[in-house]
């Protein structure tokens, strides 16, 4: 199937597999905050986190949901949150977002309410400093890249109670300069973006390097499917998608200067959370 001449659609292709690029995706008003991560529940809802600056912005509710059509559902979070940076679905279906600058995860319960909050803002490096993203294993644990201030992986049981910190500030394996992005694969491995240092590394569920993959300049955020396949954004600006041993299948440009988060859904679909502009890009398999 090819687009007809003159048509406005756009596609792009990671390998053999090609996608339709829609954009802007998504019936939301940004207000004065920016788009700055997105995630999707079982049931294929969107969520959006937006970002302002809390110190001179007026409160907004910086989580968004939407229906798998783009529709707007509902938007909560105002009181709750100063510093959205990133956010993830855990395996209940709750929203965990990242409140960088208050140095803190937060929980929302399916009803948009709190359940539960982790790091104190009051005492920045007490739990978190400067935390950029959360990511869930099978079991519930769940990783947090405590990114910009203390360049470490801190691994939290299903109850929040600390398992173990890894990692510390450098250029050699285990270390970092910002990890920004966390996932954990199927597998049980952790994949953590390490942005100032260009690279993605592969951890242990115990937080041993096992690999380092390089060429990604200013890796942003990654993201894992069921079969193991890996994407990763940069700001070349370009998505990437690595089999499960780092091996690149193909890369691609569907944003304009890179993609700050990403999440896909189990048909294979990828949302694309862009700060500049601020908007999101869902990218459609095509078949054929």
């Amino acid at each position: 199937m090819t687009a007809e001449p003159g048509s406005r659609s756009l596609y792009v292709s990671l390998g053999a597999q090609r996608y339709r690029v829609e954009r802007p995706f998504g019936a939301f008003d940004r207000g004065r905050s920016i788009v700055s991560d997105v995630a999707c529940d079982s049931r294929g809802h969107v969520f959006v986190l937006l970002r302002l600056d809390p110190l001179v912005d007026a409160p907004a509710d910086p989580v968004v949901e939407l229906d798998p059509q783009g529709g707007f559902v509902r938007s909560f979070g105002a009181e709750d949150i100063l510093d959205a940076h990133m956010l993830a679905v855990d395996p209940e279906d709750r929203v965990v977002v990242v409140d960088r600058d208050a140095h803190r995860i937060v929980v929302f319960g399916s009803d948009g309410k709190v359940v539960r909050r982790l790091g104190t803002p009051e005492r920045p490096g007490e739990t978190f400093s400067h935390p950029s993203s959360v990511a869930f294993a099978a079991d519930g644990s769940f990783y947090v890249a405590d990114g910009y201030g203390a360049s470490r992986v801190q691994h939290f049981s299903a109850a929040g109670d600390l398992i173990r910190s890894f990692g510390r500030r450098g250029t050699g394996p285990g270390e970092f300069s910002t990890p920004h992005g966390v996932w954990v694969a199927g597998d049980g491995r952790v994949l953590v973006t390490d942005r100032e240092n260009d690279r993605l590394q592969v951890f242990s569920a115990e937080g041993e390097p096992l690999d380092a993959w390089a060429d990604m300049p200013r890796a942003m955020d990654v993201w894992s499917d069921a079969e193991g396949s890996v994407f990763v954004t940069d700001q070349v600006p370009r998505l990437s998608r690595f089999d499960r041993d780092g091996r690149l299948v193909g890369s691609c440009r569907p944003v304009l200067n890179g993609a700050h988060g990403i999440w896909g859904t189990a048909d294979g679909t990828l949302y694309l959370a862009e700060v500049n502009p601020s908007r999101i890009t869902r990218l459609t398999p095509v078949a054929g």
